[in-house]
């Protein structure tokens, strides 16, 4: 390697990334409008086993398609990040729902600097385009939850249409294997404190004809389900601590309760409370204590994702270094 000079060069490679199931109605006119709006970059189609067809149409539009047997749009993008390397990443989807014309403006904010940028479905069009009443509802739920944890104003969480830089694909650990890989990104994203820029974009819905593979009960349910996990994991102090408080302060309204029929009988008539109400004490302190530890955990693996995306930055920057 030659010495670092940390400059960006003239031509950053692109790479436009496209999970596919079951789009072959729409997948040709998604690739055809990437290629006029980025057309030097490639344009890679990931095929999640598709009954259809949707590869076929995919090279004939010139993409460059690849098979994902792992069912599930998270296990297809982990695939992508883990293949595909490149400057900057255009991720979207293959229904033809987002423009394309706002992915040039999407990759220079990444050359910027920035590690992701989100396509804001929701402060333009998406309410008025999306037929589906419980997702409009569920993005609500979902993000008032998630901002007000983080501390966040993110409009848009589940957004399928993202930018991102080279560190942030090679740093970032997909866990999970459906479409609630959107709202893992996001949370991932918040607690990392890496840079965000959020730009609205203009959604429209499904062509007529086209289906949508999502399942609003079941995939909602693995929303909320990762919702808990992640919070869990990243914040585990406010989960632990306040779930140890509430038990704390159950088990001593439960002692008082005994102790003020001791004050007044000179004897206690419940030693099962009394006994139930100090067990939920100590559960209650277990807890606070587990998510004092956890905290110290999660703190250490924000320290050492830092350290990790300093490295490939640096990595990153010594290759295109090289390579002028």
């Amino acid at each position: 390697m030659g010495r670092v000079k940390g400059i960006q060069p003239l031509k950053a490679t692109t790479a436009v990334l496209l999970p596919c199931y079951n789009e072959e109605q729409t997948i040709g006119k998604v690739i055809s409008d990437f290629h006029a709006a980025l057309p030097e970059a490639d344009i890679y189609v990931y095929d999640n086993n598709s009954t259809d067809r949707t590869a076929q149409k995919a090279k004939e539009a010139g993409a460059i398609v690849r098979q994902e047997p792992r069912q599930g749009k998270g296990n297809v993008i982990r695939a992508m990040f883990e293949d595909i390397d490149a400057n900057v990443y255009v991720m979207a989807d293959g229904d033809d729902t987002y423009p394309a014309d706002a992915a040039p403006a999407m990759v220079q904010k990444v050359l910027d600097g920035y590690d992701m940028v989100i396509g804001d479905r929701l402060s333009s069009t998406y309410f008025q385009e999306n037929k589906r009443p419980f997702h409009n509802i569920g993005n609500r739920v979902v993000r008032g939850f998630i901002n007000s944890l983080f501390n966040a104003h993110v409009t848009d969480i589940m957004t399928g249409y993202r930018a991102f830089s080279f560190t942030y694909v090679k740093t970032y650990p997909i866990l999970s294997k459906g479409f609630e890989v959107e709202t893992e990104m996001t949370i991932h994203s918040l607690d990392k404190n890496v840079r965000l820029y959020e730009m609205p974009i203009q959604y429209r819905d499904r062509p007529e004809g086209s289906v949508s593979k999502l399942d609003t009960v079941g995939d909602g349910l693995k929303v909320l389900s990762t919702i808990f996990r992640m919070i869990r994991e990243y914040r585990p102090l406010p989960f632990f601590g306040g779930l140890g408080a509430v038990i704390d302060i159950t088990g001593i309204a439960l002692v008082i309760s005994v102790l003020i029929d001791f004050w007044n009988t000179g004897a206690v008539a419940r030693f099962p409370t009394l006994i139930g109400s100090v067990l939920l004490i100590l559960v209650g302190l277990l807890s606070i204590v587990t998510g004092i530890i956890l905290d110290v955990i999660a703190k250490n693996d924000r320290k050492s994702y830092i350290t990790n995306s300093n490295i490939f930055s640096y990595l990153k920057r010594a290759e295109l270094s090289d390579k002028e």
